[in-house]
């Protein structure tokens, strides 16, 4: 195993009577793409949320370097927390806030940058992420998959050391999820961080993944490398990896996953057709939609003040 970024040591949480978490034990890669799987209400998001700090464990211990988490102060916390960027599921943007201004906001708050440094660092961060051209427009004036863009943006700002992503697919079509998925593999090539995914999409699991970690029940099924992940004899992670109906998971855990095979079936399309999923990195944001569009990304509904779309030909 590589060195570790983050070492969980026997984590439990619970709310009331309902343990969540319990006994949570495994090393987070240094530089990889670590993915944490499962299905809905097995605690991925409260997961995340011990690792920065928002929630206290009842017991257990989070190391970032020489620094376990649960035990620190204010002031320690908040510096460990500058080692973090966050994309949250719906991109969490200021509605109020042109993109610039709201990929902009860490940097005003936590720094003493000049606005020159800040729109420097602005631009090359929405050039990663192909959204150059963007900066004026609001939040609701661009689509589902552009304001997770933004939002990745934003958590890039302080150039942290830990990224994580709570369920980046969520609310896109199978193949805008693909080329995110694509985007995330080249910046985790080209930044060198630790990247943390949270999510029930095989389809993401499989392309990015380095490592996998599988939920259920409250406890960590398995922890490891994403091949033998996929080859695991374990019934429930067979079941969940696979995408299959039969099982040890029932119906209602399993409905969060009922994605999977389109979008698996979509990124084989893509590839399959010589035409496959890239990143967006260094493109426009309208250069990154007609990208898109042109693999087949479904249209979403039109948004307010957003420019009319050219019609094919």
């Amino acid at each position: 195993m590589p060195e570790a970024e983050i070492s969980i040591r026997g984590l439990t949480k619970s709310f009331g009577s309902q343990t969540v978490l319990e006994d949570i034990t495994f090393d987070v890669p240094k530089g990889h793409v670590t993915l944490i799987l499962g299905p809905s209400g097995t605690g991925k998001s409260v997961f995340l949320k011990h690792l920065v700090g928002l929630l206290k464990p009842d017991r257990g211990e989070i190391w970032i370097g020489d620094k376990n988490v649960p035990a620190l102060n204010e002031k320690e916390l908040y510096k460990v927390r500058r080692k973090f960027g966050v994309l949250f599921q719906d991109g969490a943007l200021f509605g109020s806030m042109n993109i610039y201004d709201n990929v902009a906001f860490p940097l005003r708050e936590h720094t003493k940058k000049s606005e020159k440094e800040i729109k420097e660092i602005c631009t090359e961060k929405l050039e990663m992420v192909g959204l150059q051209g963007a900066e004026k427009k609001l939040p609701g004036e661009i689509s589902g998959g552009m304001k997770k863009r933004a939002g990745l943006a934003r958590a890039l700002v302080l150039d942290p050391e830990i990224v994580l992503f709570d369920e980046p697919d969520s609310g896109l079509d199978p193949v805008r999820t693909a080329f995110l998925n694509e985007l995330i593999l080249d910046l985790n090539r080209q930044l060198k961080a630790t990247f943390m995914v949270v999510t029930h999409d095989i389809a993401t699991a499989r392309r990015v993944a380095d490592f996998i970690g599988m939920l259920y029940r409250r406890n960590l099924v398995k922890f490891g490398p994403a091949k033998e992940m996929f080859e695991s004899d374990i019934p429930v992670v067979q079941q969940f990896l696979a995408g299959a109906v039969e099982g040890p998971i029932g119906m209602s855990e399993e409905k969060d996953s009922t994605k999977t095979a389109d979008a698996m079936r979509s990124a084989s399309e893509l590839a399959a057709e010589g035409d496959g999923a890239r990143s967006s990195r260094g493109l426009t944001a309208e250069e990154t939609e007609e990208m898109e569009r042109a693999a087949g990304a479904a249209d979403e509904p039109a948004r307010a003040g957003a420019a009319p779309r050219k019609k094919q030909a």
